[in-house]
């Protein structure tokens, strides 16, 4: 019998945690995460982490997987990802894969071939002192030429991804662009998008980046630096963490750091409509009040629909 997977999708801060669990108490299911963030542990009120009384409601997966010291790749994620569905299907449960980082998303939902590759991290020290002395567009020029369709989905000012990217070619000898092509997963699969407009989207992400400030935001960066967690590794550098540790450090006052992350966040939110567009056939977009209500009728009738067939 093909499995069946119902997917919770779009830009931060438009409410799909909260839709997802009150989707998985109806339906009953596991949420399996797809957040770049919410991987590390000791960070949560900055990633947006259901809370744990959301996660006393649902069991939640692909979360606090690793500490902020530690690398956690695309191809970790795919391997952990894929596990814990055939887990929550093996218990007779549905999951609901719930988040917003489009690369997460799509190398699991398409089936990308990703590279379990170490990080090459002499190599990927001499990269970053390249694009420092030199300026990002030097490397996403090199790669532009060992890569061109990998140059032309990755942003130069992504000097992260840039890196990792040529990092791949140098290692394996084959563009990045090769290990991300695609095989559909066994599963059928019900995405549903969650969308707001751009103003209130935006209204949205300051009202939470306040009520982060509100419940401690300062306070977790400070722990994490406090526990010897440095502002350089790639967990500290997100959106809110990278501009607390700068404030922490003398370099913004508060008021400037709270501005900045909220701007950094509207950024991600249109960054995020390119990896989920508006247009995309294979997304059902949901908005407003009555999101839940359509929500919980379009995964029941797509799980329906699947019982009626394997009964035939």
């Amino acid at each position: 019998m093909t499995q069946k997977l119902v997917a919770v999708v779009g830009p931060t801060a438009t409410g799909k945690t909260a839709l997802a669990i009150g989707l998985a108490q109806r339906l009953g299911g596991d949420i399996v995460g797809a957040d770049s963030r919410q991987v590390y542990r000791h960070m949560d009120i900055g990633t947006a982490k259901p809370t744990p009384e959301e996660r006393s409601l649902v069991p939640c997966h692909l979360i606090d997987v690793v500490d902020p010291d530690q690398e956690f790749s695309l191809a970790q994620y795919l391997e952990q990802a894929g596990a814990a569905l055939e887990g929550v299907w093996s218990r007779g449960k549905q999951p609901l894969l719930v988040g917003g980082s489009g690369q997460y998303v799509w190398a699991l939902l398409e089936g990308w071939r990703v590279p379990r590759l170490a990080p090459q991290r002499e190599l990927r020290r001499e990269l970053e002192e390249r694009a420092a002395r030199q300026g990002a567009e030097t490397l996403h020029r090199e790669l532009a030429q060992v890569d061109p369709q990998a140059a032309a989905r990755i942003d130069p000012r992504n000097v992260r991804r840039v890196i990792r990217a040529l990092e791949v070619h140098k290692a394996t000898g084959r563009p990045i662009s090769y290990w991300q092509e695609k095989g559909p997963p066994p599963w059928q699969t019900l995405i549903l998008g969650l969308t707001c407009p751009r103003q209130e989207l935006y209204q949205r992400i300051d009202a939470r980046v306040d009520a982060m400030m509100e419940v401690g935001l300062v306070d977790e960066v400070r722990g994490l630096l406090a526990r010897g967690y440095e502002p350089s590794f790639p967990s500290l550098s997100g959106i809110g963490y990278s501009q607390v540790c700068q404030h922490l450090a003398g370099e913004l006052d508060l008021a400037t750091a709270v501005a900045h992350i909220k701007t950094a966040t509207h950024r991600l939110a249109r960054q995020q409509y390119t990896w989920f567009r508006l247009d995309d056939g294979r997304i059902r977009w949901l908005e407003g009040d009555g999101a839940m209500g359509e929500a919980v009728a379009l995964a029941e009738q797509f799980l329906e629909k699947s019982a009626r067939a394997a009964a035939r």
